[in-house]
């Protein structure tokens, strides 16, 4: 069944850090998208002519329905890409297709305590997420980006302990050393303090780092069940999300789904 599709307009944007650009999305065409109530929701973004399209996989930041707006927050490395560069260019008027939403997770208000962790491209996603749990929520986000300018707020419980883990170099211009296997992320979550009680899990990013080391550690090394625990790749260093794409298929076949 094909997903919805909406066309919205560009209403303005925001740089948030010095690659992470906001697009609010509104009117015309504000009414014709319909959220849903998980914390990663996400779209298809379509860019390119009927003739030649792609697609590439964005979550929600937030739904505005007083301002009338959805924002979608954009990792940005220059002219690298397809949606980065158009978000950074954007401008009031423009136009965009959406398709979906889709989504998977929101917080488990019955979890003794909660562990977010992620790159980049799951700020959308735990930003929403942490915004959602109750006052008295514990636990622990870390977020790996390159560096203190990367950093934005996050609006989490005092109980919540959010760790920023920096690796020196953008996503985009990170060497091998400290990415993929030698994620700095890696390390940061290995190492905090496991909490008593059940958990609710939400781990995403770079996949090589996400897949094929973290997503062991927390399922099988803690034994969180998969009821409790999100955790999946959305993006692949040095690969398109065509390839990405490709790469999963081929995880999953090698029987690590």
């Amino acid at each position: 069944m094909a997903k919805p599709t909406a066309e919205l307009t560009v209403v303005r944007t925001e740089h948030l850090t010095p690659h992470m650009v906001r697009v609010h999305l509104g009117d015309p065409g504000f009414d014709s998208f319909a959220p849903n109530d998980f914390t990663d929701m996400y779209v298809k973004l379509v860019f390119g002519t009927p003739d030649e399209q792609v697609t590439r996989t964005y979550t929600i930041r937030s739904v505005d329905h007083a301002r009338r707006e959805i924002a979608i927050d954009f990792v940005v490395h220059g002219d690298e890409g397809v949606a980065g560069p158009w978000a950074a260019s954007a401008k009031s008027g423009d136009t965009v297709t959406l398709r979906g939403p889709g989504g998977a997770f929101a917080p488990d208000n019955a979890a003794d305590w909660y562990l977010f962790a992620g790159d980049e491209s799951a700020i959308p996603a735990i930003s929403a997420s942490v915004e959602r749990l109750r006052d008295d929520a514990v636990g622990d986000v870390l977020i790996e980006v390159g560096g203190p300018d990367d950093e934005v707020p996050l609006g989490a419980p005092v109980g919540v302990d959010v760790r920023w883990i920096h690796r020196g170099a953008s996503s985009g211009a990170v060497g091998d050393g400290n990415s993929g296997d030698n994620a700095p992320l890696i390390a940061a979550v290995r190492q905090i303090p496991w909490r008593d009680g059940r958990p609710h899990v939400f781990v995403h990013g770079e996949a090589q780092a996400v897949m094929s080391n973290l997503r062991a550690y927390v399922r099988k090394e803690r034994a969180v069940p998969a009821s409790d625990a999100s955790i999946s790749g959305y993006w692949r260093k040095g690969r398109t999300e065509e390839g990405f794409r490709v790469w999963k298929s081929e995880f999953a076949e090698a029987g690590n789904a």
